[in-house]
């Protein structure tokens, strides 16, 4: 049974819900943990600076300008001394926690691992994609070692502890009110994209042991951070069983499908996650990748092309030189190209690729860059704008020398 009387080891039985008791069986999402003392075992939350940590949408005007950053600056541990928690920058995002309907999008950069504190995030969510420096992530449900080129998911209320081994940053999404799944196949079939076999979940890990000076358990409620004492360490789980977890996945088990005769499929065919909205079809947030794949489609102009779309479009750069923009799209920087606006190869790529040979080619080879999408309208904040000092204000610049080919004689 999930709560005897009197559990084994004499631990206590504690029940983790990521989902109302009522949803429907394929969306119930909960977990039963097992441990040494329960975690309400602490002293009252106090309000915690939280840095730049961010809900507020309207800190500056929109701009629907097409947005690109340099990689963003990681301060050295003399200087300054960042862990996980201190170190997290939003960047952009909508909607509002209270409302569970919303989504955010972080920077992290850090330089000291998490001593004696964790987080749980009570708003959502956390979908974490390392760049630079592996992460040793201890959680309730045990470790997982996360490296560049994999990603992990941090469900709702999970309290977890980052371990850096020197300077480390990445890429955050969070999202509020729903959690990530695999999309649905439709007519790809039963096999493809990211299969649920390469998924895996840390197995139990436990410590017993004693913080007379006190561990901070961090919590991120409606956007703000709070801060509670406890004498122990909360990693204290000796066993669970059930289907809440946070899980990791290596982005080279994706299953890449690809056009083989002409023009693109969609890149919706490059979807690693989702989280579904209210409306059938449209994602709060999708998780996309581009990565190494073969490109064979005729007569046809094989880069992304010219495009605006009713979604807003975050991309990082993981490793490696993207194929649209191999000089100004760095590892560790960042793009965003807001609802409606326009956007594609910059002009060298364009003329390359117009005049290229079309065989068969490694596409992306040593490369992996990926996409947050959402249906929301995305706000930057004010750091993201000004205070990271890392826009490239010369972005535009990359379509100016694009020309007219235009000839009314040519067919």
């Amino acid at each position: 049974q999930n709560n005897p009387q009197v559990c084994p080891y004499g631990l206590y039985a504690e029940q983790l819900s990521g989902s109302a008791f009522t949803c429907p069986r394929p969306t119930n999402k909960r977990s039963w943990l097992y441990r040494i003392l329960p975690s309400v075992c602490h002293k009252p939350f106090k309000p915690l600076e939280e840095g730049h940590l961010t809900h507020n949408w309207d800190e500056v005007d929109p701009d629907p300008n097409q947005l690109r950053w340099k990689p963003f600056e990681i301060p050295t541990a003399p200087q300054k001394k960042l862990d996980f928690v201190s170190g997290l920058h939003t960047l952009c995002g909508a909607g509002e926690p209270r409302g569970r309907n919303g989504i955010a999008v972080h920077i992290f950069v850090c330089n000291i691992s998490m001593l004696n504190r964790c987080l749980y995030n009570s708003d959502g969510d956390f979908l974490i994609v390392p760049q630079q420096g592996k992460l040793l992530i201890t959680t309730e449900f045990g470790k997982m070692l996360v490296e560049p080129n994999e990603i992990c998911v941090i469900q709702q209320g999970m309290r977890f502890s980052v371990e850096v081994f020197g300077e480390s940053r990445g890429y955050i999404l969070e999202v509020y009110g729903a959690h990530f799944e695999l999309p649905d196949l439709g007519p790809i079939g039963a096999n493809g994209l990211a299969n649920p076999r390469d998924f895996l979940v840390p197995v139990a890990w436990y410590e017993d042991r004693q913080v007379p000076g006190g561990y901070t358990v961090i919590s991120k409620y409606q956007g703000k951070l709070f801060a509670a004492q406890q004498d122990f360490s909360p990693f204290n789980v000796v066993a669970w069983h059930g289907n809440y977890t946070p899980y990791k996945y290596h982005l080279e088990k994706f299953m890449v499908i690809n056009s083989v005769a002409f023009d693109h499929a969609d890149p919706s065919i490059f979807t690693v996650l989702t989280a579904k909205s209210t409306r059938p079809g449209v994602a709060l947030a999708d998780f996309v990748i581009f990565p190494p794949r073969w490109g064979v489609a005729n007569n046809t102009f094989r880069p992304p092309y010219y495009h605006r779309n009713c979604m807003s479009e975050f991309m990082g750069l993981i490793k490696g030189h993207y194929e649209a923009k191999e000089e100004g799209f760095q590892p560790g920087g960042a793009s965003l190209h807001s609802m409606m606006t326009p956007h594609g190869p910059d002009a060298d790529c364009f003329e390359k690729a117009s005049k290229a040979k079309l065989e068969p080619e490694r596409v992306a080879e040593g490369t992996m860059a990926f996409m947050f999408e959402s249906s929301l309208s995305l706000a930057v904040t004010k750091w993201g704008l000004q205070t990271s000092n890392r826009l490239d204000k010369n972005y535009y610049k990359c379509w100016e020398p694009l020309k007219s080919h235009f000839n009314p004689k040519c067919k």
